[in-house]
């Protein structure tokens, strides 16, 4: 009868760890290589990394993670990588931002089933299984949409570019424009798509049907990408926005603007 109990007790137990039980894909284009979380967990070269300033939990935090490069073996710096989020954000990075040795460094960190991570403050969400964070991002000006959360593959692919030629200016746009393109990708593309080209799933295409240069003033507009409750109070709003200089210039932020308006001029249609 005591046996039959125990058992019952760790069956019960067993649904929760096994619910956050995980893996994580990677494919560099010579096939897929698939890590579980325990074999993360146990590799020789996982450690414990702080966060002064962690984006998705806005306070200190403490990880156990591995080093991304000693995952990505073979990984040249010409190479794009997309980081693809279970909520649907898609994270666009090059190589070379994550090989870089000069400063920051990505790390890949690892959810514990024993011993899960705090819920984010909307809607009591979690970021695990897989969360890449950076030490010292300022080195590289590594942007808050390059801390995917939630993750659930790593794919090498070609670079934006290449792969959605809608979202490109023409070869006489402005020098604004082009700077603007260049924050796009950094800071938007992760969760919009343009011209209904991209694989983000996170949030609607910022010009079809309307651009929100069309609808918004700029003045409004600007202050929405600082701080999207600054237009609409919505709790449940998942667009944190880009409140310092450091996430996102104000010359960026202005070369933004202007990319947008120029897309609304160059709209693409869809079927």
């Amino acid at each position: 009868m005591k046996t039959l109990l125990c058992c019952c007790v760790l069956w019960l137990c067993l649904p929760p760890l096994l619910a956050r039980a995980a893996v994580l894909h990677i494919d560099l284009g010579h096939g897929t290589k698939t890590w579980t979380t325990a074999q993360l967990l146990a590799r020789a070269d996982a450690a414990t990394v702080t966060i002064p300033d962690d984006v998705a939990f806005r306070h200190r935090m403490r990880y156990r993670a591995v080093p991304l490069r000693a995952l990505l073996p073979g990984l040249r710096p010409d190479q794009h990588l997309q980081f693809v989020a279970a909520d649907g954000f898609a994270a666009e990075i090059p190589a070379d931002v994550i090989l870089n040795r000069q400063g920051a460094q990505a790390w890949l960190a690892i959810e514990d089933p024993a011993h899960p991570w705090p819920a984010l403050a909307e809607g009591g969400k979690g970021s695990g299984p897989f969360y890449l964070v950076w030490t010292d991002p300022q080195a590289a000006h590594i942007s808050p949409e390059q801390w995917p959360y939630q993750l659930a593959s790593i794919r090498a692919l070609s670079g934006v570019d290449a792969r959605f030629p809608a979202i490109v200016p023409q070869a006489d746009a402005s020098a604004e424009v082009r700077q603007g393109f260049t924050a796009f990708k950094r800071s938007c593309f992760a969760c919009h798509t343009m011209n209904g080209e991209g694989d983000a799933r996170l949030g609607p295409d910022l010009n079809i049907p309307y651009s929100p240069t069309e609808y918004l003033r700029a003045d409004l507009l600007r202050g929405f990408i600082r701080n999207p409750q600054s237009l609409r109070h919505w709790p449940e709003a998942r667009m944190q926005g880009f409140p310092t200089q450091q996430t996102l210039s104000d010359a960026d932020l202005d070369a933004v603007l202007a990319y947008l308006r120029y897309m609304a001029k160059h709209k693409t249609p869809t079927p």
